[in-house]
């Protein structure tokens, strides 16, 4: 299967040790994203939006944890915890449950493309400028935040379920219990954070404020998005209003139409690409300097070799732990090559290379999530000698192991230029 280009691969034992330990000057926090108190800047909101909103800490309580039979259902296994605020120590401990709100059914499917955040509130001129750019289909209004769930800093959006839907994967889009469900206060997760971040469902989480149940893994095909709740919800969780946008714009240029967003938008917004739509030149032959250089390449598998039992936790960046996407780009990060932080945004930051062609430092990736099969959920770096370096999931550590093909979606080779246009 692997040609054998391996020239990279036996670098020598002593790579193993942690020589690349201190973090580079200027790197963001490290870490596992323990709880802070205080307002924070939703500075990982799909790939480093820099915007001011709070952080919501959240304990679990000890004992209400319940495994569902299956991880592959979008829908709640069960009936979820009432997510109004506590009514102190008189309140029934089984509180009956509300009838279920009816949502407005799925009319179409809107590919979102980009995400705006703000400072504050998006006044309704601002939204209508946004909207009446050239190449946008469609805009949505939404509330976003950091929110401290389990002990994860999670990026987390209160939203209309009867209008949002239509943004999200088919499989997701198409549940209408699943909408009911987030409408009626329900806590619903991405795939990659309850599977691999530990998020199990039927888990309780509580503010003090409120509780929620996390009652499915639904992944909303918006990279670092993780958490979906109702606006209502939003509101008891202190998450501030009409801050975000999620804008479809298929066929638009996602690079040019971010420039044009951000002409027309308040000043302090940001404008992440989500789902990009860029016009890459289409090549057959590239120079040898649109990919990275043979040092750069040895730098960055010698500074992921030296992670080697690390543990794995969720949204982690390192220089001590870590999850898939932020071992990628902390490797190559070492080299002086910025890749973009997640797994899906990755995918797309270099052409696609079959896998009997690939070489030492290219990337590796599956489509692992049942609640969107097209979606790109787990990278690793190509070691060499059908070996690759990844951090598989939470309880695990960083390992290097055999390449294996189960849901393989694709290898791409780094393109440091093509990388830092997928914003």
């Amino acid at each position: 299967m692997f040609d054998g280009r391996t020239r990279l691969s036996r670098i020598a034992d002593g790579v193993r040790e942690d020589l690349l330990h201190r973090p580079r000057a200027g790197h963001r926090r490290a870490g596992s994203r323990a709880p802070r108190s205080g307002p924070s800047l939703v500075a990982v909101f799909l790939v480093a939006l820099v915007a001011a909103v709070i952080v919501i800490v959240a304990q679990v309580p000890g004992g209400q944890q319940e495994t569902a039979a299956s991880r592959d259902a979008v829908a709640p296994p069960s009936p979820l915890a009432d997510p109004l605020p506590s009514q102190g120590a008189g309140a029934a401990a089984e509180p009956s449950r509300p009838p279920r709100p009816s949502v407005a059914p799925l009319k179409e499917l809107r590919r979102p493309h980009l995400f705006v955040v703000a400072n504050g509130p998006l006044a309704s001129e601002a939204v209508a400028r946004v909207a009446r750019v050239a190449g946008v289909r469609a805009v949505e209004r939404a509330d976003a935040a950091e929110v401290v769930l389990d002990g994860k800093r999670v990026q987390t959006l209160g939203v209309d379920p009867s209008t949002f839907r239509a943004f999200t994967p088919r499989p997701t889009a198409r549940s209408d219990r699943l909408w009911r469900d987030i409408a009626a206060g329900e806590l619903a997760v991405s795939f990659v954070l309850g599977n691999d971040g530990g998020m199990s469902l039927g888990k309780v989480v509580s503010t003090g404020r409120t509780t929620l149940r996390v009652g499915a893994y639904a992944t909303m095909g918006m990279g670092a998005i993780d958490a979906v709740v109702s606006r209502p919800v939003a509101r008891l969780l202190g998450i501030p209003r009409d801050n975000a946008l999620v804008v479809s714009a298929p066929g638009a240029d996602s690079a040019k139409l971010r420039r044009a967003l951000l002409r027309v938008l308040p000043a302090g917004s940001q404008v992440a690409v989500i789902n990009p739509v860029l016009a890459a030149p289409r090549r057959t032959v590239w120079p040898a300097g649109a990919f990275m250089t043979v040092s750069q390449i040895r730098v960055a598998l010698t500074a992921a070799i030296g992670k080697l039992g690390r543990p794995y936790v969720w949204g982690a960046e390192g220089p001590n732990t870590f999850d898939c996407s932020g071992l990628v780009q902390w490797a190559y990060a070492q080299a002086g090559v910025w890749v973009p932080r997640v797994t899906h945004q990755q995918f797309v930051s270099g052409p696609r290379v079959p896998l009997s062609q690939v070489q030492p430092g290219d990337l590796l990736f599956w489509r692992h999530d049942p609640t969107n099969p097209r979606y790109v959920s787990h990278v690793a770096i190509y070691w060499g000698d059908g070996k690759m370096l990844h951090a598989p999931r939470t309880g695990d550590v960083v390992k290097l192991v055999p390449v294996t093909t189960r849901n393989f979606a694709g290898a791409v080779r780094i393109s440091p230029q093509i990388a830092a246009r997928v914003h």
